[in-house]
């Protein structure tokens, strides 16, 4: 009984990063429509977003997601 209970407070093992992509959605003055676009690391994908920040009309949002999760439901 306690090695279950060791085993079901022990923390989540998270995935490695490269199991993570990260999704820009971003929107400007300029171009209308919201639009996404797709990044392998979190660093490149913050430049971008900051890049679309343009002007006081302009917003962006960086979300990580699970591409494993993705695949998952997929199949």
């Amino acid at each position: 009984m306690a090695q279950q209970t060791a085993q079901a407070s022990a923390p989540h093992q998270q995935a490695p990063e490269d199991a993570y992509e990260y999704h820009v959605s971003y929107s400007d003055s300029q171009t209308g429509p919201v639009r996404v676009e797709e990044f392998a690391d979190l660093a490149a994908a913050e430049r971008f977003a900051s890049l679309q920040l343009r002007d006081a009309e302009c917003w962006a949002i960086v979300e990580r997601v699970d591409i494993h999760h993705h695949l998952r439901l997929v199949a």
